[in-house]
């Protein structure tokens, strides 16, 4: 009998990635909420700014899981859909898919470990706040 060890994004690194992403938020003067996630889109961690309506903690979540489960950053899955009109369609079947920017698949050795997502602030401000969680752990943004 074989097994199969699966690599996830653990807990210290989860809450790195979170205090990183407040800490830009408090820079740039925006409100959020960050998730981070393991590598099917659960929750590893999450946080909500006092003052962020419990709609950007669902949206961060959202981001995440979309990261985590197609493997690529929220703000690219328009490209990715907008010429194809069997699955940009069929995304909207998806309530949990997000095609605006705040959302990353955190990658070890190019293997998706883990998500994060950020909502609160204009989208490219949750991007911001998203790519300093990801510098903080050493994570690439693609």
């Amino acid at each position: 009998m074989s097994s199969v060890t699966r690599r996830i994004v653990d807990i210290e690194t989860a809450l790195a990635a979170i205090a990183a992403v407040l800490a830009k938020a408090k820079e740039l003067g925006v409100t959020i909420s960050v998730a981070v996630t393991d590598q099917d889109g659960n929750v590893k961690a999450s946080a909500r700014m006092d003052g962020a309506s419990s709609l950007t903690a669902e949206l961060a979540l959202n981001k995440a899981y979309t990261s985590a489960s197609l493997g690529m950053a929220t703000h690219e899955v328009h490209d990715f859909v907008k010429s194809d009109p069997p699955l940009l369609h069929g995304f909207s079947q998806y309530p949990r898919i997000i095609i605006f920017g705040g959302g990353y698949p955190i990658k070890e050795d190019a293997e998706i470990v883990g998500a994060i997502g950020v909502s609160g602030a204009h989208y490219t401000q949750d991007m911001a706040c998203a790519t300093a969680g990801l510098d903080a752990i050493g994570a690439t943004k693609s």
